[in-house]
This record gives structure tokens, C-alpha cells and sequence, in this order.
């Protein structure tokens, strides 16, 4: 699939940029392996001629579990200071946590950057390359991260209304079936305060199809 977006030509008329997203993620994605990273996401946006390349990354499956076992260490060792309180009330999943450091960004950005010149992914050569985590209110989009995130808080907008309501707030709750397997999501409203039309809708629990979602977040709870 490729990148789809609209530009402002010089003579001022507008104009359709097609930019290869995929191939550029396949690329980020050996280089993240290689640092023992996984990409999270990544989008082009901006002017053509100021263009920013943001490359969202997280530690891999071991990284992520290394990190889940020594958070489990210091909650026994009694090391409270070196761990969000959050964390050790259960609130926080470890999950939600991405173990990607300053140094991991750097050494990426430098591999990567040096990829996309030698292989000339992005045309023009005329871009900043950003990398970060996708930190605590990290963007959901595919139903594996639904599911890796089961229990946590998440906000969603839809885009066509679900009971006359866009915005929707809740704990992602195991329904009758994945959503990989079911094509959706069950909220329970009754973690969060709700907004006046969710309260109107007097529902405990929300479904909501996978493809019905125009942006999805964990919302934070530290």
C-alpha cells in the first residue's frame, strides 16, 4: 500500500505525492531488528520541501519481557522509588511500557538515516528523521495491539456515531472473542468518567468494529 498525500506545487496548484510507506517500513523494521527494536509506527508528513519522517519504536517480544521481569525484581526487592507507583498498583501494565532509551533512538536514527540515503527511499532527500517511543498514550491501530492491551484504558473516535456518540472512553474488556477473531472491541464505560453522551446512552459496555475506528489511545494512568 502506498502513502497517499497532498502537496502545494510551486505555481501554487495542488498536488498528489505518492511515497512508498511500505518499502520504508520494511526498512525501519531490519534496522530495528538489528537493535533488538520493533516500529510501532511511522508516518510522513509536512511541506514537501520540510518534510518530518517519525518512526515510533518499542523494545522487541524479549526486550519487552526482560523489562516486564526486572520491574517484577524491583517490586520484590522493595525498590518502590525506581518504579512508577502506578506499576506496583497493578493500574500500569508492564506492557505499557516500551524500554526504549535515548541511546536506542540515536543508534537507530544513525543506521536508518543511512539507509534511506544508500537505498534513496524518500525522494528528494529533503527530511528530518525523528524516532521516539510511542510513549504512555500510544497510538492502537491493529487488533493484535487491542489485544496485547486488554485491561488497560483507551479513548476512541469512530467514524461513523455509535449510539449518536464519536468519542468513546473505557477499559478494553475481553468480549465473546478476539478482535482479530470478532472484527472489534468491547469497552467497559464504568473505568472512566464518561462524557454527557455516554452517560445518556446508558451503557455499561460499548462494541465497537475494528474498522469503525478513525484514531485509538491508551490513555495514561499515572
Amino acid at each position: 500500500m502506498q502513502g497517499i498525500r497532498e502537496i502545494w506545487l510551486p505555481d501554487g496548484q495542488r498536488g498528489v505525492m505518492t511515497v512508498g510507506l511500505d518499502e520504508i517500513r520494511k526498512a525501519a523494521e531490519r534496522v530495528a531488528a538489528s537493535h533488538g527494536l520493533e516500529v510501532v509506527d511511522i508516518e510522513l508528513t509536512g511541506p514537501v520541501r520540510d518534510r518530518i519522517l517519525r518512526v515510533t519504536l518499542e523494545k522487541d517480544l524479549a526486550g519487552r519481557a526482560d523489562l516486564k521481569a526486572r520491574a517484577e525484581v524491583l517490586r520484590n526487592e522493595g525498590s518502590p522509588k525506581d518504579l512508577p507507583g502506578k506499576l506496583l498498583e497493578g493500574t500500569l501494565a508492564a506492557e505499557q511500557l516500551s524500554g526504549v532509551t535515548h541511546e536506542d533512538c540515536a543508534e537507530f536514527s544513525r543506521d536508518f538515516g543511512v539507509l534511506l540515503d544508500v537505498e534513496d527511499l524518500v525522494p528528494d532527500e529533503s527530511y528530518t528523521l525523528e524516532a521516539s517511543s510511542p510513549g504512555l498514550d500510544r497510538k492502537l491501530s491493529r487488533p493484535e495491539e487491542f489485544e496485547r492491551f486488554v485491561g488497560c484504558l483507551v479513548k476512541v473516535r469512530t467514524f461513523e456515531p455509535v449510539r449518536n456518540n464519536r468519542h468513546w472512553q473505557g477499559r478494553l474488556v475481553t468480549g465473546e472473542g478476539t478482535p482479530s477473531a470478532t472484527g472489534k472491541i468491547t469497552l467497559d464505560l464504568a473505568a472512566i468518567k464518561q462524557n454527557s453522551k455516554s452517560r445518556k446512552s446508558g451503557l455499561e459496555t460499548v462494541e465497537i468494529a475494528l474498522g469503525n475506528i478513525e484514531k485509538a489511545n491508551l490513555v495514561p494512568e499515572i
